[in-house]
């Protein structure tokens, strides 16, 4: 297997990213082409003992910055490590694209370069996002911010099918995000949606609130994206706070200062379980290649499970898997 990685990718990039490569093709016994500016990637690469790993280096002269205009950026810069990477998987010479950087410039390269799944309107970007029974699967959390209800209907039954055949999740519950449990509660979209969804012969379980997600009522969650980036980003900002909380109350009190130390197994598993880096990277789903959109924060742990994600999502045949659901007459629509 083959990992096309965005060496220039993210807030800490090169460094942090060639070190989670190189941590990844030790740990996971695979290739990892490092793609960036050559110069600035080997002086990274120098410092890791490589011996025995394939980590090659793939020349891209461009670096489209975080701040940049993504559709721009991509078309401007032809010689970027996101249009190199794409243009690997596109060419066959990479099975998978990892990138921490722009999100949007990552969506806009891998419609540009690889297109689009034969029938899917609207590719979407997803997450794992931890619950008290395991996780679930939450799509859309960015890549489309105005939606249309046959767009969420596309996105349950890629979420449903990426469950199934890459998370391990038999018969996923399938949940939208509302303002209700009612049927007739949310936006005129929500609604629509939810009508298309009790006919899409997916196990629907309805309309889901903000406090169902994180109980882990419903395994695959849709929504369109600009919802779930503020439920995404809202979660994680309190899950950093409240461990924050806790950490500064125990230091005011000798006594929970003893507890925390006996408690500081349970403390651990907690922060794991909440965790971004451990989750390592989101799917993009719907683009005729797998790509893999890393949290631009992405540590070096998080770029290695990250490529841990992109492995998992070519050993599940997760592009094939989408594929076959439509021609299978899973009611999506070609676009005319």
């Amino acid at each position: 297997m083959k990992i096309a990685l965005d060496a220039m990718g993210g807030d800490y990039a090169p460094p942090v990213a060639v070190e989670g490569g190189v941590w990844a093709a030790r740990e996971y016994g695979i290739e990892v082409i490092l793609i960036g500016r050559e110069g600035d990637v080997q002086r990274e690469l120098a410092k890791y003992d490589t011996s025995g790993l394939s980590v090659p280096i793939v020349h891209a002269s461009q670096v489209i910055e975080m701040e940049e205009h993504p559709a721009a950026a991509v078309k401007a810069k032809q010689d970027s490590s996101m249009v190199v990477g794409m243009d690997l998987v596109k060419r066959g010479e990479a099975d998978v694209f990892v990138s921490a950087g722009n999100s949007g410039g990552v969506m806009a390269a891998a419609l540009f370069r690889l297109g689009r799944i034969r029938g899917i309107k609207r590719p979407a970007l997803s997450t794992i996002y931890p619950t008290t029974t395991g996780l679930c699967f939450m799509l859309d959390v960015g890549a489309n911010t105005d939606c249309k209800p046959e767009y969420l209907l596309q996105f349950a039954y890629m979420g449903v099918a990426y469950a199934e055949r890459v998370l391990g999740i038999v018969n996923p519950r399938v949940g939208i995000v509302s303002n209700g449990e009612e049927e007739t509660k949310g936006s005129i979209l929500v609604q629509e949606a939810h009508q298309m969804l009790k006919k899409s012969g997916l196990n629907f379980i309805g309309n889901v609130e903000g406090k169902d997600i994180p109980a882990g009522m419903a395994d695959v969650v849709v929504t369109d994206g600009f919802t779930g980036n503020v439920i995404a980003k809202l979660s994680e900002g309190l899950a950093t706070s409240l461990l924050g909380i806790i950490k500064e109350e125990v230091k005011k009190s000798p006594l929970a200062t003893v507890g925390a130390l006996l408690s500081k197994p349970a403390f651990d598993k907690v922060k794991k379980r909440l965790d971004y880096a451990e989750f390592g990277g989101a799917p993009l789903l719907g683009v005729d290649g797998v790509v893999i959109v890393a949290h631009g924060r992405s540590n070096a742990k998080a770029i290695k499970n990250a490529i841990g994600v992109a492995r998992q999502a070519v050993e599940g045949r997760m592009v094939e898997i989408i594929k076959e659901g439509i021609t299978g007459g899973l009611k999506i629509k070609e676009e005319s």
